[in-house]
């Protein structure tokens, strides 16, 4: 049975911390709270959270200084600022920094459980896409050097012969060569192909 997604609590105010974690236990999410982004950290790496939700400002590290620490070490985790001291150009750096939303105290219920859902929505897509990115790479990464190339070519829209020709070799060896790339990649045609080789950054040979 799957587990209700884990929410951090990092506000210097332990009223809020209180009530906010109620709150969100009454929801069915778990919670763990701490009192300073510095506390935060300390626990950071014994901790598997699936949102992060933070105050501004507080004593010592700020909350904004505490989000460029979690993108560096776990840039797909999704946070969200709730806070009392809030300006405009701090909510602009905090949403161009990755945040999902920059909300105020004191925050509606409604409003902060629909930033909420957002937030975790768009953390499980991105660890979806993730996940998917590497197995892709996992799966282009069985391909033989030669085997590369002529994708390579066939990504830039050449039929078996005009590649056959340009790597001197029969055509019925290219068709050999496009077998192989489908049986290791899964990927079985020409768009795929060409979607796939532009996710990991392969190029055509034009």
């Amino acid at each position: 049975m799957t587990e209700p997604p884990h929410i951090g609590i990092v506000d210097d105010d332990p009223a809020l911390l209180k009530a906010l974690g109620r709150l969100l236990r009454s929801q069915k999410l778990r919670t763990t709270s701490y009192a300073s982004a510095e506390a935060f950290l300390a626990d950071f790496e014994n901790v598997d959270l699936d949102c992060i939700i933070l105050d501004v400002s507080m004593p010592g590290m700020s909350g904004l200084a505490l989000q460029e620490q979690i993108h560096a070490r776990r840039p797909r985790l999704p946070l969200l600022f709730l806070t009392g001291q809030g300006t405009i150009p701090m909510s602009v750096q905090a949403v161009k920094a990755g945040a999902v939303d920059f909300l105020t105290k004191p925050v509606d219920q409604a409003e902060l459980m629909t930033a909420l859902e957002r937030a975790l929505t768009e953390g499980a897509q991105a660890n979806r896409d993730a996940q998917e990115l590497t197995e892709l790479r996992d799966r282009f990464g069985r391909l033989s050097a030669r085997e590369l190339e002529v994708l390579r070519h066939v990504i830039a829209g050449k039929p078996n012969k005009a590649i056959a020709a340009e790597l001197g070799v029969s055509e019925q060896t290219i068709k050999v060569h496009r077998m192989r790339v489908t049986q290791k990649t899964g990927v079985n045609s020409v768009v795929a192909l060409v979607r796939a080789a532009d996710r990991l950054g392969i190029k055509a040979i034009d």
